[in-house]
């Protein structure tokens, strides 16, 4: 590899020239290491040094060795990331206030771009595919903008989509991405947050049993500016929505929220980036799942980066998993890298566990059954994320279907019906 070609995640790098000659610092290769051969070489360390294209072939192909995609179930995934997908213009339904727009663009609109590039195949074929953009703009108004964008009809084929979403210097308000229907998507979500404004992003996956859901979500937040992004995942057959954002102007806010609840056979996976990249940033990260029944399996992987301009930064972020029966698994990591001494604080934390003895004990104690007590704590346990939202009639309907999956495995959430007006 050329030493001016930035190195893909999973593929060399050339070694250091402490690495091709070890015996100057008094010290010889181990014999089973073989890093000075030639054909041997040290891959990317630093979650800010992957490598990004728009271009899928800029790609290897995907064998599952990866350490972004060693949990995915790839015979699923396989043919979105293949390359070749439609990437034309779907039907939606907008609800929309005064002060958003909502409308399609050229593929090759200006704003694409503004908030990332692919890291993977996966969304690298959806760049790639693209024939039209949705635009998404919230004004600068003295009201609280609500956009709800409902999308039920992309069908069994390969899909791609991409969506931009940007809240103007000073805006406020939010945007939700209801996700229904069958599905076989790849999609990027660009989220742009200019300075001063404060935005709320909230991506809903409550897709049919057979939908496959791949979904990369790319956030810039700019000065004083505050994103809260929030992804709920319940219906579906294999979801993997992975939101990266980008602190990278002074005093930069951001918090994360997940809620996940995974059945029998089904696969949810979320991985989150924070890129502490100026100083003064903030950043909460809080995922919480429940997984129920045989094959059940969910994934969070957490990664904080505080980089050498985040003097200042104050971040935290947990993962907490809540399993209800056999046969299930939750596999949760938290990362944290930190390039700077001169910081607030910093921290992660993750927990994985079953109900609690005593908080069943007390509730049953005071004439609670112990089947209506189970759902008492799980939904108290799943609730306190969903209150985050901060949009009263989306969060009923979330409490309804986090109840309606306890009931009966599965997720079916009743939209209101001004909503599908």
């Amino acid at each position: 590899m050329s030493s001016t070609t930035p190195p893909h995640i999973d593929q060399p790098i050339e070694p250091s020239a402490a690495a091709q000659n070890p015996a100057q610092h008094g010290a010889g290769a181990h014999s089973d290491g073989g890093w000075d051969a030639p054909d041997k070489n040290i891959p990317v360390q630093t979650r800010s040094e992957r490598f990004q294209s728009g271009d899928v072939e800029a790609f290897p192909t995907v064998t599952g060795r990866e350490v972004n995609w060693k949990f995915a179930p790839l015979a699923k995934l396989q043919p979105l990331l293949d390359g070749g997908l439609d990437g034309s213009a779907y039907p939606f339904l907008a609800r929309q206030s005064d002060g958003a727009d909502v409308e399609w663009g050229r593929s090759d609109d200006p704003r694409v771009g503004s908030a990332g590039l692919p890291e993977d195949r996966a969304a690298a074929a959806a760049w790639t595919a693209r024939d039209a953009v949705l635009a998404v703009t919230l004004k600068a108004t003295e009201a609280h903008e609500f956009i709800t964008i409902t999308r039920s009809d992309f069908g069994t084929q390969p899909r791609a989509a991409h969506t931009v979403i940007t809240a103007e210097p000073h805006a406020q308000g939010i945007v939700v991405l209801d996700n229904r229907g069958s599905a076989l998507l790849s999609e990027n979500v660009e989220i742009v947050v200019q300075d001063g404004a404060r935005l709320t992003v909230v991506s809903l996956q409550d897709w049919d049993d057979d939908a496959v859901h791949v979904s990369t979500h790319f956030a810039e937040v700019g000065r004083d500016a505050f994103l809260k992004h929030v992804v709920v995942s319940l219906g579906g057959d294999v979801i993997r929505v992975n939101p990266s954002t980008h602190l990278g102007a002074q005093g930069a806010d951001t918090e994360m929220y997940g809620v996940y609840f995974a059945d029998a056979g089904q696969y949810i996976e979320q991985q989150v980036y924070v890129n502490h990249d100026a100083p003064n940033t903030r950043g909460r990260v809080n995922y919480k799942g429940a997984l129920q029944g045989q094959g059940a399996h969910t994934v969070w992987i957490g990664d904080v980066l505080i980089g050498r301009a985040g003097d200042g930064t104050d971040s935290y972020e947990q993962n907490r998993n809540l399993v209800l029966t056999d046969g299930t698994r939750a596999d949760s990591i938290p990362n944290l890298e930190i390039e700077t001494g001169n910081i607030e604080g910093a921290g992660h934390a993750s927990a994985t566990g079953r109900f609690d003895d005593e908080q069943l004990f007390y509730l049953q104690s005071r004439g609670i059954p112990e089947e209506e007590a189970r759902r008492l704590v799980v939904l108290g346990f799943l609730v306190e994320v969903i209150q985050k939202i901060g949009a009263p009639e989306l969060e009923e309907r979330l409490i309804a279907a986090v109840e309606q999956e306890l009931a009966e495995g599965r997720s079916v959430i009743a939209a209101p019906a001004e909503a599908t007006a």
